[in-house]
Order: C-alpha cells, then structure tokens, then sequence
C-alpha cells in the first residue's frame, strides 16, 4: 500500500492532506508536526485569540477528531531529524519512517534579532506560533510600555492588538516608511494615519541599536538615533524566511525557498513541497508567496499532482490585514508598478491602484469589499481599466467588469 508522509501540520499541510484523501487517495497516510497542537489557524493569534476573543479550539483547522476520521496519522509534537531520499525515509528522533511520496510544508520561521543586542533577552517575543503568543499575553496589558520593532504588517498587527489593550506603543521602522517593501506610500500614509489617531508612536527611518535589560529581563531600548527608550516587552515583527533545513539537508535544490517546479514536485521527482517554504515558476522567474490562500491553493494543487493530476500551479495572489476596524484587503501583485490612482469608495472607503504603464497590477482596498473583489476579478481575468475611469468616484466600478 502505497504511503505518503507530509512534513509540516500548519495550513498547507492540513490542506495537503485533506485533499488527498477527498480526491480518493486511499493509501496510508502521516501528517507529521513539531507543535503540541494540531493544526491550527494563524492569523487570529495575534488578534482574536490574542484579545481573548477567540478560545483555542476554535483555532483548529478542524476538529481533532477529522484526521482519525479520515486515517490519516497525526503525530504532533514530533520533530523531524531527517530525510534519506535515496532509502525514501523519514527521521522522528530514532524511528524511522518510509514513503513512497513525500511532501514538504515546514513553512517558515520568524527572524528574531540577534543575542548581541539583546535579542535573547526575556520579554522579547515574536509572533508565530500558539506557544510565542501565550507567552507574550500576560505582558499585553493596560498601561505596560511595548516596542514594537518592524514596520510591515506582522509588525503593524501587533501594535494595533497592543494600543486596543492599553498598551504604550512605540513602533520603529529603519526604512523611510512603514511598509515600504510591499506597499505603495498612499498605502503606508494610510496606516500611519490609522495608528497616530489610536495613540501608537511611529518612528520611521530609525532602527533599534540594542536593547537594555535587568536581571535577564528587558528594560530598555537605544534607538539608532540615540535615543533611549523605557520597556516592558518586546514584538519583533521583521519578517520570515523558509524553513528549508530538512530539505537543505537532504540535497534538494533551495531557490529563496525549497524550488519546485509549476507542478510542485521538488529536485526529487518523488518529494513535493508547498506553502511559505516553497519557491515555484511565474512570470519568467521564480516567486514564493507568505499567505494563507496561497498555502491552501498551493497545498491543494499538490495534492491532486502527487494523484498524478499533472495540473500546473497558478497562483490567484490575495492578501489580507486587520487592524483596529480596519479590513485590508490585497489582490494581486504590485511587483514593477510605476502608478497608483486612489479611488475613494463610501463612508470612508478607499483603495489605491497599481498600475505598471496602462496596466492593472494589484489593488489595495481599505474597508472596501466590493473594490477588492472587482479589482481582484479584473486582475484574474487579465483587464485594465482605464485609471482615469478608477480615480473618478462617480464610476460604477461593477460597470468595468462588463466586456
């Protein structure tokens, strides 16, 4: 009987290996994951669950129940050692584990700052996984003092969920603006406006030199200014990187990511990868994309492929941010844009435009459902409306999905 092993019980691989059991795929099968917990969503950690308005069952991808349900083998709290491709064997400390098909969905790891600069100092957290927000909690409370160091959207999150608790925030970012890397600066300007008017401090163009502590415990930042800083905690929020050391141990070929080919087939033909730690064919070169939808179409698309469905991957890009009662909502990708045209929706919405010359690259839509969906059907069925037709608010932006 055929046997597949997938490494990595976050959303893709609960995604992976649901597919393959409802695309009829009747063989063993072990879903093998380094938390104690069984797979559970991201994104509400550090919101929802964070606040207390979310309990922790209610994180569960599914019930705990599903994967007996469904023969599948979850082994929790079990971390990986390595991978024999030759033998096409799995490591779990001393057992050992053979596959006929394995598939790689380790995601990512956050990056935190160096022990140097008192990275390794107790109150500085990041935000990644049940265990990293349980263990900020009981520090996100009325009047504690927090440094939030990065100014993307991890970084922004947090510091939304903190000034909601009472919390004193300071955010810093090194780069001239918050967001800087994947977003426009109407975009940015949005969201420091936000965060100003709900009391968080946003130092923009300024970097952490060290952080200051006590008895093991942080009490302090200097910032690259020289200024100095009194704290609480920490939230480092300065993105992830893939976690590819299995698969780098294993030979296969790493390309800002474990490369896969359109298929999601790895180096070896017989071991797939998917999700944040795989790096896959489009537009002429190769893109890797940090998202849950990505994740679970990416997953689902492997799933059927390693059934032999030989369907090439095509990525629909959808992103989306909470803050405060703000929803953003992303479609597409603003790679190489040299415009954007703001297009002011109602009671407040907005959404910004990317545009490379006439085209139409991503929309970024703020508490604007209906300009995202447009925008996002638009961008997958290959039209550009005109931008003049987007900056005029009197356009019936429905109108543009007429042929």
């Amino acid at each position: 009987m055929s046997h597949i092993v997938v490494i990595g019980a976050g959303q893709a691989g609960a995604s992976l290996v649901a597919k393959l059991r409802n695309s009829g795929f009747d063989g063993a099968l072990t879903l093998i994951g380094a938390e104690p917990a069984p797979p559970y969503q991201r994104p509400p950690l550090s919101k929802a669950y964070l606040l207390g308005d979310m309990e922790l069952e209610r994180l569960y991808l599914r019930p705990e129940s599903f994967y007996a349900d469904q023969d599948i083998a979850l082994r929790t709290a079990a971390t990986v050692t390595g991978i024999d491709p030759a033998a096409k064997t799995v490591a779990v400390g001393d057992e050992v584990i053979a596959y006929d098909q394995l598939a790689l969905t380790t995601g990512s790891d956050p990056r935190r700052l160096p022990a140097a600069i008192g990275g390794d100092l107790e109150g500085v957290h990041v935000v990644r996984t049940l265990a990293d927000v349980d263990a900020m909690a009981p520090a996100v409370t009325k009047g504690a003092r927090a440094l939030i160091v990065g100014g993307g959207y991890i970084g922004l999150e947090a510091a939304a969920v903190a000034a909601k608790r009472g919390v004193k925030v300071t955010l810093v970012e090194m780069a001239d603006r918050i967001l800087q890397r994947v977003a426009a600066p109407e975009t940015s300007d949005y969201f420091r406006n936000l965060h100003s008017g709900h009391g968080v401090e946003i130092r923009e163009g300024i970097g952490l030199d060290r952080l200051t502590g006590a008895d093991g415990r942080v009490t302090g930042a200097v910032l690259s200014d020289g200024s100095e800083i009194a704290l609480d905690f920490v939230i480092v929020g300065v993105g992830i990187t893939p976690s590819t050391t299995l698969a780098e141990l294993a030979g296969l070929t790493i390309d800002n990511g474990i490369a896969v080919n359109a298929l999601g087939q790895t180096s070896d033909p017989s071991i797939w990868a998917a999700g944040d730690c795989a790096s896959f064919p489009h537009a002429g070169g190769r893109i890797r994309l940090e998202s849950v939808p990505n994740a679970i179409d990416q997953a689902e698309c492997v799933a059927e492929n390693m059934l032999g469905a030989a369907k090439p991957y095509v990525p629909k890009p959808w992103f989306w941010s909470d803050q405060y009662d703000v929803k953003l909502q992303i479609a597409g990708l603003n790679t190489g844009y040299d415009r954007v045209v703001t297009h002011q929706g109602d009671k407040g919405a907005v959404s910004f435009w990317y545009y490379a010359a006439d085209r139409l690259l991503a929309v970024d839509a703020m508490n604007d459902p209906r300009g995202y969906m447009i925008g996002k059907r638009l961008i997958e069925a290959g039209k550009s409306p005109a931008p003049d037709d987007i900056a005029n608010p009197e356009t019936d932006l429905k109108s543009l999905l007429r042929p």
